[in-house]
């Protein structure tokens, strides 16, 4: 009778247990987003990623939490590129250029001198051919959601540049992007590829003697440390890529992508507004650091937009002439607006 009692007791508490693990599988309905992007926590782009999180939560009720990893602390960009592949990783901001060896298309964007402001580069990147770029992203399973910004390109350097043939010889640190190296190769420059992370020391150590940035990164990176010359220049825009797993977006219902996808377009708005609004306490930073800041004018843009002409026409061919008129024709339709 007591054993009776003691496997009635057995039953009960086992019967408890499961009761609260069914309870509590509920958990599981949480979904995660883990978003990486590659710079500081006090920059425009994580204002941008805190935006992108508090409205991902606040339309789904809570059932979608975001967790963001900010400063590269997952891994380089193509590092964290390749997690989306896999589907380890859910959502990330990368450079368009870093993306070249994921899908070439999307190193239109890096092209010099294409877009002639930021109103036209918004307008290009949030029409149609936003779609036609990030089409190019599914066959390596990733999705493309929003392009956000870090702003114009400017140069630093420890010497003043004021035509393409200043850069002549110069060892300048860039991306590794094959556009980029080809850019800079065509002005007679010799283009070093080296991770984001390390510039700063390379620039110390005169690895290399210049190098190519937005202002949010110029400052926060603190590379007018180590330059005597910041160069106004304007020369290229650094666009971003929203991207999503594409295995994590398949997954979702339809009432969640387009809780997503909207809350990435809406952050992309914030984080955009952010930047410049930010860039002249950059700009003023940097000239109180002593730095010299020059700015070429139109005779000296005309120059570089001559020297890097061919690099377009080389693009055309690597990329195809439709997407290039596609971009021409978005360009004129923004400029019309």
């Amino acid at each position: 009778m007591k054993n009776i009692r003691i496997y009635s007791l057995v039953i009960l508490i086992l019967s408890i247990s499961v009761f609260v693990l069914v309870g509590c599988s509920n958990d599981t309905s949480v979904i995660t987003i883990k978003l990486s992007h590659d710079l500081l926590e006090n920059t425009p782009q994580h204002v941008g990623a805190l935006a992108f999180k508090s409205e991902v939560e606040t339309k789904s009720e809570g059932r979608i939490k975001v967790e963001i990893f900010p400063a590269g602390q997952l891994g380089s960009d193509v590092e964290v590129t390749e997690m989306m592949q896999l589907g380890t990783l859910q959502a990330g901001l990368v450079p368009t250029a870093k993306l070249s060896g994921f899908a070439p298309e999307l190193q239109i964007v890096d092209l010099p001198f294409i877009f002639e402001s930021r109103d036209i580069a918004y307008a290009v990147l949030d029409s149609e051919f936003k779609n036609t770029v990030f089409e190019s992203l599914l066959e390596k399973k990733l999705k493309g959601i929003a392009f956000w910004e870090s702003g114009f390109k400017q140069f630093t350097s420890n010497f003043d540049i004021s035509s393409p043939n200043d850069l002549m010889n110069r060892k300048i640190r860039v991306m590794e992007s094959p556009m980029l190296i080809e850019q800079y190769k065509m002005v007679g420059a010799n283009p070093t590829p080296i991770d984001f992370s390390e510039t700063y020391n390379a620039l110390q150590q005169g690895v290399v003697e210049m190098q190519e940035n937005p202002l949010v990164s110029i400052v926060n990176m603190k590379f007018y440390e180590v330059q005597d010359v910041l160069t106004m220049s304007n020369h290229g825009y650094l666009a971003y890529a929203f991207l999503l797993s594409k295995d994590f977006w398949d997954g979702l219902s339809e009432t969640d992508q387009e809780i997503v996808e909207s809350a990435a377009m809406n952050a992309a708005k914030v984080e955009r507004e952010e930047t410049i609004a930010s860039e002249e306490v950059y700009l003023q930073t940097i000239k109180d650091s002593g730095t010299l800041v020059n700015e070429i004018d139109d005779a000296q843009r005309a120059a570089f937009i001559n020297a890097w002409q061919p690099l377009k026409d080389d693009y055309t061919h690597i990329l195809g002439a439709d997407l290039m008129d596609q971009l021409d024709q978005a360009i004129k339709d923004a400029q019309q607006k």
